[in-house]
C-alpha cells in the first residue's frame, strides 16, 4: 500500500513536472507585453541563431518579396522604392492585403518575429493612388510653422497606415546649401534654425514622447503612429557645386554647425530611425564612417533606434559601385549600418555577412548590436502586438479634413516675391468678376508637374491620370465669379493674345518633375516654352507668374515682364491653395526659407556669406491682406 501511494505520488509529481515544462515552453517573455522592453529584447536574442539575426538586419524591395522569402531567409524588413506599388491606382486594401500576406510569411518562422515595411511618404502618402499630397520641404520651410508641419506628420501617419504600413522614411532634415543640387525641394531651409524647428514633424508621425523617456529611445505611440527616419545623416545637402552623392568639404565645426543640429533635436523628439547619406564628408563615404555613425550619432548623442543605408548604399562605398562587396559590407557594417536596404540580391549580402561572422572578421557583439536596435523599433512599434493591419483606418487615405489642412499648408508656403510693376499699384489680389482671363503654362493644369518629384513614381509624372487633386486651371475655375469666362492655353503666341482680349492673365510655369542625380543643374533655367509663354503673354497683359519649382531659379531676365511674381514651390494636390492667394480670400505671409541668387556664378550663396547679392534675400516676401 505504502508502495502504491509512493508511486502515485511520484507519478502525479512527474505529471506536474511536465505540465510546468510545458507552461514555461510556451510562455516567451519576448511575446508578453507587460515585460518591460529590455526584458523582451533580451529573451528574444537568447533564443535567436546566427541565421534568424542576419534576416532581421535585410531589407528587400517588394518586388522580390515573397512569404517563403520571408520565411526561409528570416528578413526583417521590405520596402516599397519609389512607384514600387501592387498595382497601378491600388486601392488601400490592395496595399493592405500585400502587406499582410509578407507578414504571414514572417510570422510562420520559428519565432515569428515581424517584418516592418517601410514607404517614402516624404510629402504625404505619396506613392498611393488617392493620397493627399501636401507641397514638398521646400515649400514647409516658407511657413516657418512648426505646429503646421506637425499636424501634416500626424496627417501623414494616418494616411501611411490607413495602407497597413508602420515606417516612412521622413522626415529629410538636410540643410540645401547649394539650389544646384537636385534634392533641394526635400530640405526645409538654407538655415539649420528653420530645419531644426521643423522636426515637429516627428511626433507627428510618431506621437509624442514622455518627459521621463530614457533617451535615443525610439518611441511611437500606437496604431496611428509609424516610425519615422531622419535622413540623410549627414552632411547631403552641403555637396561640392551640389552634386548629388558627391563629398561635403566642411571642417568639423562647420559640419557641427550648419548639417548636424537638427539630429540632436530628432533623437530627443525619439526619431526611431536614422538613414546614411550617399554622400562623403572630407572624402570618406558616410556609409562608412564609423566615427560619426557609431561615435557620434550613437555613442555620444545615445541614438538607440537603427540606423538603415540608403538604397544600395553600401554598394557604393566603392567606386564603380558593387566593385568590392565583401569590403562594402565588412565596412558598412563595423561603421554601423544596421539595416541594409540591399535591397535586390539579398542572398549575396547575407551569404556574405554570414561568413564574415563566422569568420570573425565581423565581430558578434556588431551584430547582437545592430539585432536590438531593429527589435528595438519594432516593440516601440507594436508590431510584436498587432502585426497584421486592418481596414479600418482605410476612410483616412485622401480624406476631406486632410486636403483642407494641405490647402491650409499651400497658402502658407507661398511667397510673393513682386506685386505690380509700381507699389502704388498692385496687381494682388486679382478681382473675381473680370469679363474674361485666361490661364497659360506648362503647369497650369498639371497635378504631376504641380505635385513634383517623388509622386506616384519615383521621379513623379506629368498629367491628371494618377493623381486626385486640384490644378490652378480648376482652382481659378471655382474662385471666380459664374459669367466670368476662364479660357486656358499652354502656350499661346502672340496672334492667339492679339486675338482674344483678356483682363488679365495667370501664367503657370516651372521645372518639370526629377528626382535625386536627375535634378541636378549647373544653369537652374526654365526650360522653354517657360520663358516663351512669359513673354509672349505678358507683353500684351496684365499678368501674375505663379512659379512652380523645387528651388529658386533664373528668372531676373523675366521679372520686369511680370506684374506679380509668386513662388508656390511644389504644393502638391491642393492647387485651391494658390487661388486663395491670388484672389484675397487670404492674404500672403510666406517668407523666403531660401536665398534667390541672380545668377548661379554666386552659388553656392547663402544668408550671411560676404558676398551676398541676392535677387531675393532670405526672409523677403511681400503680404497682402485678405478682401
Amino acid at each position: 500500500m505504502l508502495r502504491f501511494s509512493l508511486s502515485s505520488l511520484a507519478f502525479v509529481l512527474l505529471c506536474l513536472w511536465a505540465v510546468i515544462t510545458i507552461t514555461e515552453a510556451e510562455y516567451m517573455k519576448y511575446k508578453d507585453p507587460k515585460q518591460s522592453l529590455n526584458v523582451r529584447i533580451n529573451d528574444l536574442m537568447v533564443r535567436m541563431t546566427l541565421e534568424e539575426k542576419i534576416g532581421q538586419m535585410v531589407q528587400i524591395e517588394r518586388q522580390v518579396a515573397s512569404a517563403d522569402a520571408m520565411r526561409k531567409y528570416f528578413i526583417g524588413s521590405i520596402l516599397s522604392g519609389g512607384g514600387s506599388v501592387p498595382s497601378p491606382k491600388a486601392s488601400a486594401q490592395d496595399w493592405i492585403n500585400m502587406v499582410n500576406d509578407f507578414q504571414k510569411g514572417s510570422l510562420s518562422t520559428r519565432l515569428g518575429i515581424p517584418m516592418i515595411y517601410g514607404i517614402d511618404a516624404v510629402h504625404g502618402h505619396n506613392n498611393v493612388y488617392g493620397a493627399t499630397i501636401f507641397p514638398h520641404n521646400v515649400g514647409l520651410g516658407v511657413t516657418r510653422d512648426s505646429i503646421l508641419v506637425k499636424k501634416i506628420g500626424e496627417t501623414t501617419a494616418l494616411e501611411v497606415r490607413a495602407t497597413g504600413i508602420p515606417y516612412t522614411f521622413a522626415p529629410c532634415i538636410a540643410v540645401c546649401r547649394d539650389p544646384r543640387w537636385g534634392r533641394c525641394y526635400e530640405s526645409y531651409s538654407e538655415d539649420r534654425k528653420i530645419v531644426q524647428a521643423m522636426t515637429e514633424i516627428i511626433p507627428g508621425l510618431q506621437g509624442d514622447i514622455s518627459a521621463n523617456s530614457p533617451k535615443g529611445v525610439p518611441f511611437v505611440a500606437g496604431k496611428t503612429k509609424v516610425a519615422a527616419c531622419a535622413k540623410h545623416f549627414v552632411g547631403d545637402g552641403g555637396t561640392t557645386k551640389g552634386i548629388n552623392e558627391n563629398n561635403t568639404v566642411i571642417d568639423l565645426q562647420g559640419l557641427l554647425n550648419i548639417h548636424m543640429p537638427a539630429y540632436p533635436d530628432s533623437v530627443r523628439k525619439g526619431v526611431a530611425t536614422v538613414m546614411a547619406s550617399y554622400s562623403s564628408w572630407n572624402g570618406v563615404k558616410m556609409h562608412a564612417n564609423r566615427e560619426l555613425l557609431t561615435g557620434f550619432l550613437k555613442d555620444k548623442l545615445k541614438f538607440r533606434g537603427f540606423v538603415i543605408s540608403d538604397w544600395m548604399g553600401i554598394d557604393k562605398i566603392t567606386s564603380p559601385p558593387h566593385a568590392n562587396y565583401s569590403y562594402s559590407v565588412q565596412t558598412a557594417v563595423l561603421a554601423g549600418i544596421d539595416m541594409v536596404m540591399v535591397p535586390t540580391n539579398f542572398t549575396e549580402f547575407i551569404d556574405d555577412l554570414t561568413f564574415q561572422v563566422k569568420n570573425n572578421i565581423i565581430p558578434m557583439s556588431r551584430i547582437d548590436d545592430a539585432v536590438r536596435r531593429i527589435l528595438r523599433v519594432k516593440f516601440a512599434t507594436g508590431l510584436f502586438e498587432n502585426p497584421i493591419a486592418d481596414f479600418s483606418l482605410i476612410n483616412q487615405l485622401g480624406s476631406k479634413e486632410h486636403r483642407e489642412l494641405a490647402r491650409e499648408a499651400v497658402r502658407k508656403s507661398l511667397v510673393l516675391l513682386k506685386n505690380g510693376k509700381s507699389t502704388e499699384m498692385p496687381l494682388l489680389p486679382l478681382p473675381k468678376n473680370a469679363e474674361k482671363i485666361l490661364v497659360a503654362g506648362s503647369h497650369g493644369h498639371n497635378l504631376g508637374y504641380q505635385c513634383g518629384g517623388w509622386t506616384v513614381e519615383w521621379r513623379g509624372v506629368s498629367g491628371n491620370e494618377f493623381i486626385v487633386g486640384t490644378t490652378i486651371l480648376t482652382a481659378v475655375k471655382n474662385s471666380v465669379d459664374p459669367p466670368t469666362q476662364v479660357v486656358y492655353s499652354q502656350n499661346p503666341d502672340a496672334e492667339f493674345m492679339k486675338a482674344n482680349k483678356f483682363s488679365y492673365a495667370i501664367v503657370a510655369v516651372g521645372e518639370p518633375p526629377y528626382v535625386e542625380t536627375y535634378g541636378d543643374s549647373m544653369n537652374l533655367t526654365i526650360a522653354e516654352p517657360g520663358p516663351s509663354t512669359i513673354t509672349n503673354v505678358c507683353s500684351f497683359v496684365k499678368c501674375v507668374v505663379i512659379l512652380i519649382t523645387g528651388r529658386p531659379v533664373v528668372i531676373e531676365p523675366y521679372v520686369a515682364k511680370m506684374d506679380a511674381l509668386v513662388a508656390a514651390w511644389l504644393p502638391g494636390t491642393e492647387g485651391q491653395g494658390i487661388a486663395d492667394l491670388i484672389f484675397g480670400d487670404f492674404g500672403f505671409t510666406g517668407k523666403l526659407a531660401r536665398t534667390w541668387f541672380r545668377t548661379v556664378d554666386q552659388l553656392p550663396m547663402n544668408v550671411g556669406d560676404p558676398h551676398y547679392d541676392p535677387l531675393f534675400p532670405f526672409g523677403f516676401g511681400l503680404t497682402t491682406k485678405p478682401v
